[in-house]
């Protein structure tokens, strides 16, 4: 099977049985997108989802954020993964959308990485969620299951070499679901630790199975 194929075997799949897909984290306007997306680096969509609904009646946009104290913030967020650096990032975040912003999150991603704690793909999840656009956001989960499914070849060693070569090698329109597909199928199917091979459709496709596999 060649790459392309792995590629088409492996999209037809999703595109039949997950049509219609997107972040489990829970939000109701471009910044609390952006604020969950922020908080949750390495740390899972439950643990945000069971924090977020405080944290946004208390401080729903940004204008009420900057005028919040971190250590307020910390209250509400304290469960997270690096709740300290992350109650900074987030008010120092909001009290730059309203200075240079007007308090709206903005759709190019070179203003976006401008805010405090915002990374490429924190930017791109923004633009793939809530802007439509076509760009992948590669997580740990995305990095992880683009090798394993040989969707990427070694050389693609860092996230920005996977993402350019899914965006490459992916339909445009498939593009923002693409990003869920992998991301869900790494977080619930091909785990870091233990893949639940018994469970993966694409078991029988899997590079795994090719000794010494020279998939390119």
């Amino acid at each position: 099977m060649t790459r392309q194929e792995r590629y088409q075997y492996i999209l037809d799949y999703f595109r039949k049985h997950e049509p219609h897909v997107t972040t489990e984290l829970q939000f109701g306007s471009a910044f609390q997108l952006l604020v969950a997306t922020l908080l949750s680096a390495q740390c899972t969509d439950k643990r945000i989802n069971a924090v977020t609904p405080a944290l946004f009646a208390k401080y729903p946009t940004a204008e009420a954020m900057a005028q919040a104290e971190v250590e307020d913030v910390l209250a509400l967020v304290s469960s997270v993964s690096y709740p300290n650096a992350k109650a900074r990032h987030l008010v120092a975040m909001a009290r730059q959308l309203v200075a240079d912003y007007g308090g709206e999150v903005p759709s190019d991603p070179q203003e976006l990485v401008k805010l405090q704690g915002v990374g490429r793909k924190t930017a791109n999840v923004l633009q793939a969620v809530w802007f439509g656009k076509p760009v992948m956001a590669v997580d740990t989960h995305v990095y992880r299951v683009a090798h394993r499914l040989g969707l990427v070849p070694a050389t693609a060693n860092t996230p920005l070499k996977v993402e350019q070569y899914l965006e490459k090698s992916i339909p445009v329109e498939d593009i923002p679901s693409a990003h869920h597909w992998l991301l869900l199928h790494g977080r619930y199917i091909c785990q870091s630790a233990k893949p639940k091979c018994e469970k993966c459709p694409f078991d029988t496709i899997c590079p795994k199975l090719l000794k010494g596999s020279k998939l390119e």
